[in-house]
């Protein structure tokens, strides 16, 4: 399985903990969107230095392709499914 399907994964997981089985519904509530944009901010700056700097390597086959700030948008799906667990 590609890192890609994996996070992707990880979202649908995640939205059906918050929205299914807990029932919190987090991602409905404008106080986590706006708790998670300042948490991307802080995501898009480590990633782009881990990844700018070569510290952290991807393999290309195993993930789209499309970068943000030098790291893969899969990173963003990882971060955005670990926060909303946490968060439910």
């Amino acid at each position: 399985m590609s890192y890609t399907a994996l996070a992707v994964l990880g979202v649908l997981a995640a939205l059906l903990l918050d929205l299914a089985l807990l029932r919190t519904r987090v991602v409905t509530r404008r106080v986590f969107w706006t708790s998670y944009a300042i948490v991307l901010t802080f995501q898009l700056l480590t990633n782009g230095w881990l990844t700018g700097r070569d510290i952290v390597v991807y393999d290309d086959a195993a993930i789209l392709g499309w970068r943000l700030v030098f790291a893969p948008v899969e990173d963003l799906l990882f971060g955005f499914s670990l926060v909303l667990q946490t968060t439910a």
